[in-house]
Order: C-alpha cells, then structure tokens, then sequence
C-alpha cells in the first residue's frame, strides 16, 4: 500500500473526528471542513518524504488543530487591523495557543478524541436544526459523504440537498461548539438517536423510488450506532437502538427475492438471516436491560428478538409481541405503533380479533394517508376469506405508497385475488 493510499484510509476513518476538533477551536464547519482536507493533503504530501508517522491518525489530528490554529491566528491578525489595533505576535499567540495547546496533547487519548466526535454529533443533531437538515449534516460530516451521495440516497436533486446543508451551517453559526451539559444531554441524545433510526429507516424501506432496501443508509447508521455505544457505554437507549439496528439489518439479505421482489417477514428465509449480526443485536440488547428501565427503542429491540430467535414463523411468541407493544403503547401511544399492535394481536389471536382495531384506527388522522394500515386491512381481510373487501384495501395500500417496489406488490396480491 502506497502512503497516499495508507494516508487516504486512515483518514477516511478519522474524517468525523478532525472535523470535530477543528470545529471546537474553529465555530465553523465549513472552515472546519477544509482543515481536515488540509491535514490528508499534507500527508499525502509529507509521508511519502519523511516516513510514514508512528501514529498516523494522532498525526493527522495535530495537523488538523495546526491548520486551525492557523486559521485563528489569521483571522485575529483581520481583526485587529479591521479594529486598528496594535498587538505583536507574541501577544497574538497568547490569545490563542493556551486553548489550543490544552487539547494538543490530549488530542492522541481516545477519551479526548471521543469528545471530538460525540461534540460533531450533537453538533450535526442540534435542535435549531429541522430534521431534514439534521439528517444531512449528519451524514455529510459523520459519514463523510458527498451531497450527490446524500441526494442519490434520498432520490432528491443535488442541489436541494446542497442548498439545505449550507442552510444547516449558517444556522449553526454563533451556537456552542461544545457537549451539552448533563441537564440538556438527554434530550439532545434523543434527537440524535432518532436521526439515526430514521437514516437506517430509510434505508431498510425506502419510502419511495424503485428499490425497496438502500443498503447504504443501512450501513451508515449501524456504524453510528456503533460508535454512540462506544461513546456512551452506560445509555440504556443507545444499546437499545444499537440491538433494534442490528436485529433489523440482519434480515436484509432475506427481504428480496431473486428478482428483487420484497418478500414479507413470514415468508423469509431464515436461513438467509445474517446470524452475527443477530448476536450482536441480543448482546447489545441485554446491556440496554442491564442498564435500567427498558425505554422506547430497548422494547422494540425486545420485539424483534422475539422474530429473531423463531427458527421458523410458527415458533413466534406472538403474545409476547403483543405484551412488548402493550409497554411501548404505554410509554408512546402512537398510531403507528397501534397499528403494530394490531398486526401482532392478528397473529397471537387471529384476524378475526385484529379487524375491528384496525377499523378504530382507520380514522386515525395521522393514519389517513398511511399506505401500512390499508396493507394490514387486506391482509386481514383475506385470511378472514373477504376477498372483494381485501382486493380493494390492496389497490388502496397500492395508491398511497411511493415505492415502486411495494406498489408492485400490493398490486400483484390485488391480481391474485380478482383471478
């Protein structure tokens, strides 16, 4: 391996993390940005003369605070000429290397580094943030992609997408580049995690389009979710969301057949199931148990281990499902969530005992437009042999969805029962 290309990886790594240290020092992401492209450029241009470095991501992140500090020693230099005022460099660096020089050497812990990281992720997340712009300033700085990536992701133009993370930056500019304290850290967190969740959401169904499954955004939540549990090791919700993630993902490879048509949780393959990943989602599910009172995103993770460890459909606990949604109902009383509690309660005591939850739910307003409620109603229809009733819920599922791939097959099941 060449040092550009042993530079370029391990900064493909470290990415999030220099960002995050030259926006600390710098309040600016883009600034902070184009520091860390400075730090890869020098590597590139210095490894292959001087050696590769013994640490080269603790080289990287020295760089990086060097080339901000650069940058603030510049800008104090504007300013005092902007304000005519007479300072020598010696005053100059003492405004700003004691902060600097605090974090040098601490920049090579990995405790401070995971400050770094955690400090971009709050940032990324922040509250004055709508969470459309949350999501792609997550994925751009944490996952390092570029906004055509983030566009082709989202199926929306490239300059929405760049429009809406420049918009995000300027939002954040004047906000505290810092942790949030203890008081405000939890509900921050939450913001965070549901950023995530919803990334690996649309990832897993797609809300519209011509695929069904965008691996991708998959893949980048998981290792987000991976990194918040090294992170913070004792948050119950963090593990939670992390076991939930993990026990999803592991039934990707089942959810499509040959030909890329889905295929529904009781007629997957299990043998298809990914089990490393379900061991990680159980493990990472027992620490969320042992960390406190299970909250929202440890019930759900509970829910899908219960589908996890059936070897086949007929092994399902589905009263233990129904039990799980019963606390989550409990803790979140959402229509969605009901409408899961109904499929579960179609399953545990039949569909004859689901129907008229569903129809209670059908005026739901929230519910009105929701593509999943037609789809149960079919489903339960036709087990209960009300096949003109469920061919129109069917065609109705198929109206309102926006993915090609589902409409395909709410159509086809339409077909099926009109032959």
């Amino acid at each position: 391996m060449s040092h550009a290309d042993l530079a370029a990886g391990v900064w493909r790594i470290e990415r999030s993390r220099l960002v995050g240290a030259a926006a600390k020092l710098l309040r600016d992401l883009d600034e902070a940005e184009d520091c860390a492209q400075d730090a890869l450029i020098a590597a590139i241009e210095t490894w292959p003369r001087d050696g590769q470095p013994a640490n080269p991501a603790a080289w990287l992140m020295t760089t990086t605070r060097n080339k901000a500090l650069d940058r603030l020693r510049r800008r104090q230099m504007l300013e005092r000429e902007h304000e005519h005022l007479a300072a020598d460099d010696e005053a100059a660096g003492t405004h700003v290397v004691p902060d600097f020089v605090d974090h040098l050497d601490a920049a090579r812990d990995q405790a401070e580094i995971g400050d770094e990281l955690l400090r971009l992720i709050f940032i990324a997340c922040h509250p004055v943030l709508p969470r459309e712009a949350q999501v792609a300033l997550t994925l751009r700085l944490l996952g390092g992609l570029e906004t055509a990536e983030i566009a082709r992701a989202f199926l929306q133009p490239e300059a929405t997408v760049a429009q809406r993370i420049v918009r995000a930056k300027k939002a954040l500019n004047g906000q505290a580049y810092e942790l949030p304290g203890p008081g405000e850290r939890a509900q921050r967190l939450g913001a965070v995690l549901a950023v995530v969740y919803l990334i690996f959401n649309e990832g897993h169904s797609a809300g519209s389009g011509a695929s069904l499954l965008r691996p991708a955004l998959c893949d980048e939540a998981l290792r987000l979710v991976r990194q918040l549990q090294h992170l913070l090791p004792h948050d119950a919700e963090v593990h939670g969301l992390a076991a939930l993630l993990e026990i999803q993902a592991s039934r990707l490879p089942a959810r499509l057949d040959a030909e890329g048509r889905p295929v529904l949780l009781p007629d997957q393959d299990r043998r298809r199931w990914d089990a490393l990943l379900i061991r990680r989602g159980l493990v990472a599910l027992e620490r969320a148990l042992s960390l406190g009172e299970p909250g929202p995103y440890t019930l759900q993770a509970a829910i899908a281990a219960c589908h996890a460890r059936a070897a086949r459909v007929e092994d399902t606990d589905w009263s233990a499902i129904v039990a799980g949604y019963d606390r989550l109902l409990a803790l979140n009383p959402s229509p969605v969530i009901a409408l899961n509690r109904a499929v579960a309660v179609s399953f545990a005591s039949g569909p004859a005992a689901a129907l008229p939850l569903l129809d209670v739910l059908a005026a739901e307003p929230q519910l009105q437009r929701y593509p999943f409620l037609a789809g149960a109603q079919a489903d339960v229809l036709e087990r209960l042999g009300r096949v003109g009733e469920a061919r129109d819920a069917y065609l109705r599922a198929a109206e309102l969805t926006d993915n090609e791939v589902q409409r395909a097959l709410l159509l086809g099941r339409a077909r099926r029962l009109a032959s």
